[in-house]
């Protein structure tokens, strides 16, 4: 097999990080396989922002390494880390709400941008080719998502479902290796969990990419996550496909209940 064929597109090991005398996660390993679905589950509190904070390099690590398709991340800022290939959403919707929906997708292609500031500003040739394929990518996202009628729709206007999707249509603008999904399903009603799921299997085979995912609603993840780590007060509780986390008797006692 060739160097660096079917390679896993995340390697963590032994990832910590210390808040002053505070551990919050210590020794995680994890192994996300490419167009892998991917759990990352547990009680409030045990870590998972966290670990999504590490792999984005919103936090820096105490300890441990990242690897994204064979890249270590260890010196890269947050910026640098979505350019080499990681996106995320968060729990709490982040768009810019008074900006239109083609607008906000376009805001996630800011690391692919072709041209200079002066090109923008004298408005030459190169900008307007740059801005009409931009354009074109945007209204083919946002097809995807079922949002391409609601491109000029001011964001804030959206129904909370499609404001789910548009924030990823956002992260995928960036045309990400490893896609991170923080709480996709809050405050969803269980017909548009459904259609979520259906959603993120969409976005893996059409973008054939891997999807890391924190997620409390179990149906939603053992309904479409292909392996699961466990975590509990910072550590590693289990690791598995989703039937043997069921039936795990630690992760039933500390979170699954009995």
């Amino acid at each position: 097999m060739p160097e660096g064929k079917h390679r896993n597109v995340l390697e963590v090991r032994g990832l910590g990080i210390d808040f002053g005398g505070l551990t919050a996660v210590n020794d995680l390993d994890m192994d996300v396989a490419p167009e892998q679905i991917y759990g990352l589950i547990g009680p409030n509190g045990a870590g998972k922002t966290t670990v999504f904070n590490m792999l984005t390099k919103v936090y820096k690590p105490t300890r441990g390494t990242i690897v994204l398709d064979g890249q270590d991340m260890a010196k890269l800022d947050s910026v640098q880390a979505n350019i080499a290939g990681v996106a995320r959403t968060f729990q709490n919707i982040r768009l810019f709400s008074n900006l239109s929906v083609m607008d906000n997708v376009k805001t996630g292609m800011y690391n692919q941008t072709k041209y200079s500031i002066l090109t923008s500003t004298l408005r030459l040739p190169k900008y307007y080719r740059a801005e009409k394929q931009a354009d074109e990518e945007a209204l083919q996202l946002l097809d995807i998502f079922e949002l391409k009628d609601d491109a000029k729709t001011i964001a804030g206007n959206l129904s909370y479902g499609a404001q789910r999707r548009l924030e990823i249509a956002r992260a995928l603008a960036t045309k990400p290796k490893l896609l991170l999904l923080d709480e996709p399903a809050a405050g969803m009603n269980p017909q548009e969990t459904e259609d979520l799921m259906k959603m993120i299997r969409t976005v893996r085979d059409h973008f054939h990419i891997s999807i890391l995912l924190i997620e409390h609603d179990m149906q939603l993840v053992m309904g479409i996550c292909e392996k699961i780590t466990v975590l509990n007060y910072g550590t590693m509780l289990a690791v598995g496909t989703p039937e043997q986390i069921q039936q795990n008797p630690s992760v039933i006692k500390a979170y699954l209940g009995e």
